[in-house]
């Protein structure tokens, strides 16, 4: 029992480091884009924000539309009905671990939201906000 809780622990610790470096990798990135300092009160603010653009027809729509505004609760996609694994790295060990994943969900999602795809300075807030969920 006691070797399987070692593991555990370790296996908790080993994704919580590829978590921090691949969000301070973004981050980084993101600055050479010419993002300034981020914030995770702006990302959440743009989280929560209701959006209304030419492809959402008419209908508001904000990350909490398919995410819930508790990311470290189950959502569901607004237009299948899957269920969608929270989004907080303390609630799903797999988020935030691989760039490509986050970049694909950023252009996806922000597309889907916004009608645009996000600024570095956006992604950026965003990734503060949701890394410290």
């Amino acid at each position: 029992m006691k070797i399987v809780s070692a593991m555990a622990c370790a296996l908790v610790l080993i994704s919580a480091t590829a978590q921090a470096s691949v969000v301070d990798d973004r981050l980084k990135a993101y600055q050479a884009e010419g993002a300034t300092d981020f914030s995770a009160a702006r990302g959440e603010k743009m989280w929560k924000q209701k959006q209304t653009h030419s492809k959402s027809k008419g209908k508001e729509r904000s990350c909490t539309t398919c995410h819930s505004a508790d990311l470290t609760t189950i959502g569901k996609h607004a237009k299948t009905g899957k269920a969608i694994d929270p989004l907080a790295p303390s609630a799903n060990s797999e988020r935030l671990t691989d760039t490509k994943k986050i970049e694909k969900w950023f252009k996806r999602n922000c597309k889907w939201t916004l009608g645009r795809e996000c600024s570095a300075q956006e992604k950026g807030d965003f990734l503060s906000y949701i890394s410290q969920q």
